[in-house]
Protein backbone atom coordinates (compact mmCIF):
# COMPACT_ATOMS: atom_id res chain seq x y z
CA UNK A 1 0.00 0.00 0.00
CA UNK A 2 2.85 2.32 0.89
CA UNK A 3 4.57 1.43 -2.37
CA UNK A 4 1.39 2.29 -4.32
CA UNK A 5 1.07 5.67 -2.52
CA UNK A 6 4.70 6.53 -3.27
CA UNK A 7 4.21 5.58 -6.92
CA UNK A 8 1.12 7.82 -7.31
CA UNK A 9 2.92 10.67 -5.48
CA UNK A 10 5.83 10.41 -7.90
CA UNK A 11 3.49 10.44 -10.90
CA UNK A 12 1.70 13.52 -9.48
CA UNK A 13 4.95 15.44 -8.97
CA UNK A 14 6.15 14.60 -12.47
CA UNK A 15 2.83 15.81 -13.95
CA UNK A 16 3.10 19.06 -12.00
CA UNK A 17 6.66 19.67 -13.22
CA UNK A 18 5.66 19.02 -16.84
CA UNK A 19 2.67 21.35 -16.50
CA UNK A 20 4.78 24.10 -14.95
CA UNK A 21 7.37 23.76 -17.71
CA UNK A 22 4.70 23.99 -20.42
CA UNK A 23 3.11 27.01 -18.72
CA UNK A 24 6.42 28.87 -18.51
CA UNK A 25 7.31 28.04 -22.10
CA UNK A 26 3.89 29.11 -23.38
CA UNK A 27 3.98 32.29 -21.28
CA UNK A 28 7.42 33.26 -22.57
CA UNK A 29 6.38 32.67 -26.18
CA UNK A 30 3.16 34.62 -25.63
CA UNK A 31 5.08 37.55 -24.12
CA UNK A 32 7.50 37.48 -27.03
CA UNK A 33 4.59 37.40 -29.50
CA UNK A 34 2.89 40.34 -27.78
CA UNK A 35 6.14 42.33 -27.90
CA UNK A 36 6.54 41.64 -31.62
CA UNK A 37 2.91 42.58 -32.26
CA UNK A 38 3.37 45.79 -30.30
CA UNK A 39 6.44 46.80 -32.33
CA UNK A 40 4.63 45.90 -35.54
CA UNK A 41 1.78 48.22 -34.56
CA UNK A 42 4.24 51.05 -34.02
CA UNK A 43 4.26 50.84 -30.23
CA UNK A 44 7.95 51.77 -30.08
CA UNK A 45 9.55 52.96 -26.83
CA UNK A 46 9.00 56.70 -26.64
CA UNK A 47 11.70 59.18 -25.59
CA UNK A 48 11.21 60.48 -22.07
CA UNK A 49 12.63 63.77 -20.78
CA UNK A 50 14.53 61.86 -18.10
CA UNK A 51 16.50 59.90 -20.71
CA UNK A 52 20.10 60.97 -21.27
CA UNK A 53 20.42 63.04 -24.43
CA UNK A 54 23.35 63.95 -26.64
CA UNK A 55 24.58 67.46 -25.88
CA UNK A 56 25.40 70.06 -28.50
CA UNK A 57 25.90 73.84 -28.37
CA UNK A 58 24.51 76.45 -30.73
CA UNK A 59 26.42 79.75 -30.81
CA UNK A 60 25.73 83.05 -32.52
CA UNK A 61 28.20 85.82 -33.39
CA UNK A 62 28.00 89.52 -34.35
CA UNK A 63 24.72 90.53 -32.69
CA UNK A 64 22.54 91.61 -31.24
CA UNK A 65 20.54 92.67 -34.26
CA UNK A 66 17.48 94.85 -33.43
CA UNK A 67 15.08 92.57 -35.33
CA UNK A 68 16.65 89.21 -36.22
CA UNK A 69 17.99 88.50 -32.74
CA UNK A 70 14.56 89.12 -31.23
CA UNK A 71 13.06 86.77 -33.81
CA UNK A 72 15.65 84.14 -32.95
CA UNK A 73 15.05 84.49 -29.22
CA UNK A 74 11.32 84.01 -29.79
CA UNK A 75 11.97 80.75 -31.64
CA UNK A 76 14.43 79.46 -29.05
CA UNK A 77 12.01 80.26 -26.24
CA UNK A 78 9.20 78.35 -27.97
CA UNK A 79 11.47 75.31 -28.16
CA UNK A 80 12.90 75.61 -24.65
CA UNK A 81 16.43 75.87 -26.05
CA UNK A 82 19.40 77.76 -24.59
CA UNK A 83 22.19 79.09 -26.80
CA UNK A 84 25.37 81.14 -26.48
CA UNK A 85 25.63 84.64 -27.93
CA UNK A 86 29.00 86.24 -28.60
CA UNK A 87 28.08 89.88 -28.96
CA UNK A 88 30.05 92.88 -30.16
CA UNK A 89 30.34 95.76 -27.73
CA UNK A 90 28.98 98.33 -30.13
CA UNK A 91 25.82 96.35 -30.86
CA UNK A 92 25.34 95.47 -27.20
CA UNK A 93 25.55 99.15 -26.28
CA UNK A 94 22.93 100.00 -28.92
CA UNK A 95 20.50 97.26 -27.80
CA UNK A 96 20.90 96.65 -24.06
CA UNK A 97 17.29 95.47 -23.82
CA UNK A 98 18.10 92.49 -26.02
CA UNK A 99 21.14 91.63 -23.90
CA UNK A 100 18.91 91.77 -20.82
CA UNK A 101 16.44 89.43 -22.49
CA UNK A 102 19.21 86.96 -23.38
CA UNK A 103 20.28 86.83 -19.76
CA UNK A 104 16.72 86.57 -18.43
CA UNK A 105 15.89 83.65 -20.73
CA UNK A 106 18.94 81.62 -19.70
CA UNK A 107 21.30 82.18 -22.62
CA UNK A 108 25.02 82.61 -22.16
CA UNK A 109 26.62 85.89 -23.26
CA UNK A 110 30.21 86.16 -24.43
CA UNK A 111 32.59 88.74 -25.90
CA UNK A 112 33.16 89.17 -29.65
CA UNK A 113 35.30 92.35 -29.36
CA UNK A 114 33.84 95.83 -29.66
CA UNK A 115 33.93 96.39 -33.42
CA UNK A 116 34.60 92.87 -34.74
CA UNK A 117 38.31 93.54 -35.00
CA UNK A 118 40.64 90.74 -36.08
CA UNK A 119 43.77 90.16 -34.04
CA UNK A 120 46.95 90.75 -36.07
CA UNK A 121 50.63 91.12 -35.28
CA UNK A 122 50.50 94.91 -35.15
CA UNK A 123 47.22 95.51 -33.24
CA UNK A 124 47.54 93.42 -30.08
CA UNK A 125 46.95 96.31 -27.69
CA UNK A 126 44.01 97.64 -29.69
CA UNK A 127 42.46 94.16 -29.72
CA UNK A 128 42.98 93.85 -25.97
CA UNK A 129 41.33 97.22 -25.37
CA UNK A 130 38.31 96.14 -27.42
CA UNK A 131 37.92 93.05 -25.26
CA UNK A 132 38.08 95.12 -22.08
CA UNK A 133 35.63 97.70 -23.42
CA UNK A 134 33.13 95.04 -24.46
CA UNK A 135 33.41 93.33 -21.08
CA UNK A 136 32.53 96.63 -19.43
CA UNK A 137 29.50 97.13 -21.69
CA UNK A 138 28.16 93.63 -20.98
CA UNK A 139 28.82 93.84 -17.25
CA UNK A 140 27.04 97.19 -17.02
CA UNK A 141 23.95 95.61 -18.58
CA UNK A 142 23.97 92.18 -16.90
CA UNK A 143 25.96 92.76 -13.73
CA UNK A 144 28.09 89.70 -14.55
CA UNK A 145 31.75 89.29 -15.42
CA UNK A 146 32.46 87.94 -18.90
CA UNK A 147 34.72 84.89 -19.05
CA UNK A 148 34.43 83.70 -22.63
CA UNK A 149 35.41 85.27 -25.91
CA UNK A 150 34.85 84.25 -29.51
CA UNK A 151 37.77 85.93 -31.29
CA UNK A 152 36.74 87.10 -34.77
CA UNK A 153 38.11 84.76 -37.46
CA UNK A 154 39.56 82.56 -34.69
CA UNK A 155 42.68 84.70 -34.20
CA UNK A 156 43.84 84.57 -30.58
CA UNK A 157 46.80 85.32 -28.31
CA UNK A 158 46.99 82.78 -25.49
CA UNK A 159 48.60 85.30 -23.14
CA UNK A 160 45.24 87.13 -22.95
CA UNK A 161 43.92 84.20 -20.95
CA UNK A 162 46.08 85.06 -17.96
CA UNK A 163 46.10 88.84 -18.55
CA UNK A 164 42.31 89.19 -18.77
CA UNK A 165 41.09 85.93 -17.21
CA UNK A 166 39.22 85.20 -20.43
CA UNK A 167 39.03 82.00 -22.40
CA UNK A 168 38.53 81.54 -26.14
CA UNK A 169 35.65 79.48 -27.52
CA UNK A 170 36.11 78.43 -31.13
CA UNK A 171 33.87 75.97 -32.99
CA UNK A 172 33.76 72.46 -34.42
CA UNK A 173 30.96 72.95 -37.00
CA UNK A 174 30.97 76.05 -39.22
CA UNK A 175 27.53 76.61 -40.74
CA UNK A 176 28.93 79.16 -43.24
CA UNK A 177 25.59 80.95 -42.86
CA UNK A 178 27.29 84.30 -43.35
CA UNK A 179 28.06 83.53 -47.00
CA UNK A 180 24.80 81.86 -48.02
CA UNK A 181 21.21 83.10 -48.02
CA UNK A 182 19.96 79.59 -48.75
CA UNK A 183 18.67 78.42 -45.38
CA UNK A 184 18.11 74.85 -46.59
CA UNK A 185 21.76 74.48 -47.57
CA UNK A 186 22.89 75.81 -44.20
CA UNK A 187 20.62 73.38 -42.37
CA UNK A 188 21.87 70.44 -44.44
CA UNK A 189 25.50 71.35 -43.79
CA UNK A 190 25.03 71.54 -40.02
CA UNK A 191 22.77 68.52 -39.56
CA UNK A 192 25.03 66.25 -41.61
CA UNK A 193 28.11 67.22 -39.58
CA UNK A 194 26.62 67.49 -36.09
CA UNK A 195 27.98 65.12 -33.44
CA UNK A 196 27.99 64.90 -29.67
CA UNK A 197 29.61 67.87 -27.88
CA UNK A 198 29.96 69.90 -31.08
CA UNK A 199 29.95 73.70 -30.97
CA UNK A 200 28.05 75.11 -33.96
CA UNK A 201 29.00 78.52 -35.34
CA UNK A 202 26.16 80.67 -36.65
CA UNK A 203 25.22 84.37 -36.74
CA UNK A 204 22.12 86.24 -35.57
CA UNK A 205 22.58 89.08 -38.02
CA UNK A 206 20.87 87.65 -41.11
CA UNK A 207 17.27 86.64 -41.76
CA UNK A 208 18.25 83.39 -43.48
CA UNK A 209 20.49 82.50 -40.52
CA UNK A 210 17.60 82.76 -38.09
CA UNK A 211 15.42 80.58 -40.31
CA UNK A 212 18.22 78.03 -40.67
CA UNK A 213 19.06 78.03 -36.96
CA UNK A 214 15.52 77.18 -35.88
CA UNK A 215 15.29 74.43 -38.49
CA UNK A 216 18.61 73.05 -37.25
CA UNK A 217 17.21 72.98 -33.72
CA UNK A 218 14.08 71.13 -34.87
CA UNK A 219 16.02 68.56 -36.90
CA UNK A 220 18.66 67.83 -34.27
CA UNK A 221 16.11 67.59 -31.46
CA UNK A 222 14.35 64.90 -33.51
CA UNK A 223 17.66 63.05 -33.61
CA UNK A 224 17.96 63.18 -29.82
CA UNK A 225 20.26 66.17 -29.36
CA UNK A 226 19.89 68.49 -26.37
CA UNK A 227 21.00 72.11 -26.79
CA UNK A 228 23.14 73.55 -24.01
CA UNK A 229 25.45 76.53 -23.52
CA UNK A 230 29.13 76.18 -24.42
CA UNK A 231 30.03 76.23 -20.73
CA UNK A 232 28.19 72.93 -20.28
CA UNK A 233 30.09 71.45 -23.24
CA UNK A 234 33.48 72.64 -22.00
CA UNK A 235 33.18 71.80 -18.31
CA UNK A 236 30.35 69.34 -17.73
Amino acid sequence: MNMMRKWWTTIFLIDMMIGLLLFCTFGAKRAEQEAVEGWAKGALPQYQESDERVKIALTFDDGPHPYYTEQLLDGLKERGVHATFFVTGEHAALHPDIIERMQKEGHMIGNHTYSHIQLKKNNREEFKEELIKTNEVIKEITGNEVLYVRPPYGSWDKSFESELNMFPVLWTVDSLDWCSSNAACVVKRVVEKAEENDIILMHDYYESSVTAALEVVDELMKEGFSFVTVEEILFD
